[in-house]
């Protein structure tokens, strides 16, 4: 895992063939045109047909994921070394978070408000067009502190519990709730077993990221005790079980208050707030967020694995 974080801090996220969440969305993509087609003939068989592409794509990624772990047994130490570095490599996308969240940054920095809003667009999805500076910047934070926990945490924590084949169901799992998981007309039916699968997938890990996020706090010298306070109170202000668990702790750390109602597609969406106001979100918060997700990241590498070994070691579970 910290050869990947690694790998994943000096490296392009381009680097080493086509990401694998790539190859899983047009997988998802095609599986959904398919089963459409095939299977819904009412709004009511949207549920099964939704089951089963949860079941397929669970299916043929973690088959995928054996097989390379397999073949890369085949060689030896060496080989199981290689295949599961690259596979915590392409589990974990700080990289990729600090890259498209630092676009954001330089935008506002330059007092491009229009160019900010456009590369905020390219991460989250809501409407951009009409948001002040200060919204612009707390968009992106929000963005930054959810994904912490499943575009970080959770895929290091099912590395450390099932190696490759863990790490990749998680991912498929978590993509096809990025895709499907909507509650909206088209996928509130059919979308339902992935947005499910991701709640229950995500609710450990989430939780257990945020303590370490706290930790981080502490480390990085921010209000660490608000931190915990904020995570105490609002850790549940939201939709998700999961969203609000590492975005409470970031709002305390940097004494903002995030959340609050957000429009999509034209639509304004009732949201709660997390957090306190202390300070305006702003560009010094990006950076500040960033810093927090990454050294947060790097303690779940280190407390995550330290958790597979004690595992291993009080059960005699070697991976053999």
């Amino acid at each position: 895992m910290l050869a990947g974080f690694a790998i994943d801090y000096f490296l392009s996220e381009k680097t080493l063939f086509s990401h694998p969440i790539i190859l899983i969305g047009k997988l998802i993509s095609s599986s959904e045109a398919f089963l459409r087609a095939k299977f819904v003939k009412k709004k009511s068989d949207e549920y099964f047909a939704g089951f089963l592409l949860a079941a397929f794509v669970i299916f043929i990624t973690g088959s995928i994921a054996a097989m390379a772990a397999w073949a890369g047994a085949l060689l030896g130490t060496a080989g199981t070394v290689a295949v599961s570095i690259y596979f915590a490599f392409r589990s974990m996308a700080p990289k990729s978070l600090y890259n498209e969240s630092i676009k954001v940054y330089d935008r506002l920095v330059a007092d491009d408000l229009d160019g900010a809003r456009y590369n905020l667009s390219m991460i989250v999805g809501r409407d951009t067009e009409m948001l002040t500076r200060s919204e612009v910047a707390k968009a992106a934070i929000e963005t930054i502190a959810e994904s912490t926990s499943d575009g970080i945490g959770g895929p290091v924590f099912f590395f450390a519990l099932a190696g490759p084949i863990g790490c990749t169901i998680y991912k498929a799992i978590n993509t096809m709730d990025s895709m499907i998981g909507y509650k909206n007309e088209k996928y509130l039916r059919f979308g339902r077993v992935a947005a499910k699968l991701d709640d229950f997938v995500n609710y450990l890990p989430s939780r257990l990221t945020a303590l370490i996020m706290i930790f981080a706090a502490y480390l990085l010298g921010y209000d660490y005790k608000n931190a915990a306070r904020i995570f105490r109170r609002d850790r549940r202000a939201h939709a998700s079980p999961n969203s609000a668990q590492t975005e409470s702790v970031c709002a305390g750390a940097l004494g903002l208050r995030l959340g609050g109602d957000a429009t999509y597609g034209g639509i304004v969406t009732s949201k709660p707030t997390i957090g306190d106001f202390i300070y305006e979100p702003g560009p010094e918060h990006i950076l500040q967020a960033e810093r927090l997700m990454y050294l947060t990241s790097f303690l779940c590498c280190v407390v995550f694995s330290a958790l597979a070994y004690l595992l291993a070691f009080y059960t005699g579970f070697s991976g053999r």
